[in-house]
């Protein structure tokens, strides 16, 4: 069997599995946000109908993965296998969807980096062999993490300059290597990442505690493929928000490898109006990355208007308890390369 393996960390997929099913359900304050009409659900309050913060979030999740399922033009018994996670204890959200899918799971957790962590998995599920149809999903919500994470809301704590908005929202993809309906995209590479820690503790500060790692994962993907930020149409990160955007940039730029504004976006800076919506240095989440990508990237993808992407989600890897017995914030980052059905960049 040929060695699929690139270099040091990236993978090459030649079957190329295919993206074809996409959804993104969000809360109402992503709603008011630059991207409301991108998304296919905008819930009207927290609580999405529910008696609890979490049970509205495990529902926005299903609903985003039932949906993804059905625009993909399959069934949930076709589905093979139900790659996701979130940002809780012991990841309820995705466990407690499975449980009422029915779908094999695999239950991930990547804290911000999950839903491209899920799609490195399920693309390498798809090209091994091993299946025909997997879901990727992933979710957050503010109320559940910052109750998890932070204060109960009803404590009003002042939020630091450099925090992020946790956003609202779930994100599913259903990929196939034999698409019922038309392609969204096609998975070419994928580059596992690495944990880098710097020493930084201020749990208000993810954008901080996560740019290394983009760096990494970044410079090992462009190594390994022997290519530049130029080779893409867009290059785009999950969680950094402002402080992490503008730490990658510097990080990329002391290494030869600069990134231009017209080419880099981050989802967190995209999602909100951070002047008008007061969310700090932006937004963040597992549900972040996921909603902009399925809502947002993946259609652009589509029609051509993009070409050849590279979508790299960043995580977070702490705990509540690790933060309080004063240790460090791992950083990861997994970035995957998306191909536009209508082939690579355009010249």
């Amino acid at each position: 069997m040929p060695n699929k393996r690139i270099g040091q960390q990236t993978i090459e997929l030649p079957l190329r599995p295919a993206l074809c099913g996409n959804a993104a359900f969000v809360g109402n304050k992503e709603g008011e946000g630059p991207l409301a009409a991108d998304f296919d659900f905008i819930a009207s309050d927290e609580l999405y109908g529910q008696e609890s913060f979490e049970l509205a979030e495990k529902q926005l999740y299903l609903d985003a993965i039932n949906l993804a399922i059905t625009k993909g033009s399959s069934k949930p018994e076709d589905v093979q296998f139900l790659l996701g996670g979130d940002l809780l204890n012991q990841i309820i959200t995705a466990s407690f969807s499975a449980r009422e899918l029915g779908i094999p799971f695999v239950g991930l957790y990547g804290a911000c980096s999950t839903m491209a962590e899920s799609l490195c998995i399920g693309g390498m599920l798809l090209d091994g062999g091993h299946a025909d149809e997997v879901v990727c999903a992933a979710s957050s919500h503010f109320c559940t993490a910052e109750r998890q994470y932070r204060f109960p809301l009803e404590f009003g704590s002042q939020r630091t300059p450099t925090a992020q908005w946790t956003v609202t929202g779930a994100g599913a993809t259903l990929l196939s290597n034999a698409p019922k309906s038309p392609p969204l995209a096609h998975i070419t590479h994928i580059c596992m990442g690495r944990v880098i820690d710097l020493g930084i503790t201020d749990a208000n500060n993810m954008g901080a505690a996560m740019a290394p790692a983009a760096a990494d994962t970044l410079l090992a993907l462009l190594a390994d493929t022997k290519t530049t930020p130029n080779d893409y149409d867009l290059i785009i990160t999950g969680d950094l928000a402002q402080v992490g955007y503008d730490l990658l940039v510097q990080l990329m730029r002391e290494q030869r490898m600069p990134l231009s504004p017209e080419k880099y976006v981050d989802c967190g800076l995209l999602i909100f109006d951070r002047e008008k919506q007061d969310t700090h240095a932006g937004g963040s989440g597992c549900g972040c990355s996921a909603t902009v990508l399925n809502a947002h990237i993946l259609p652009k993808l589509q029609s051509g208007e993009l070409r050849r992407v590279i979508f790299m989600a960043t995580g977070a890897l702490m705990s509540t308890t690790s933060s309080l017995q004063g240790e460090s914030i791992p950083g990861i980052a997994h970035a995957v390369v998306l191909e536009s059905p209508m082939g690579g960049r355009k010249s």
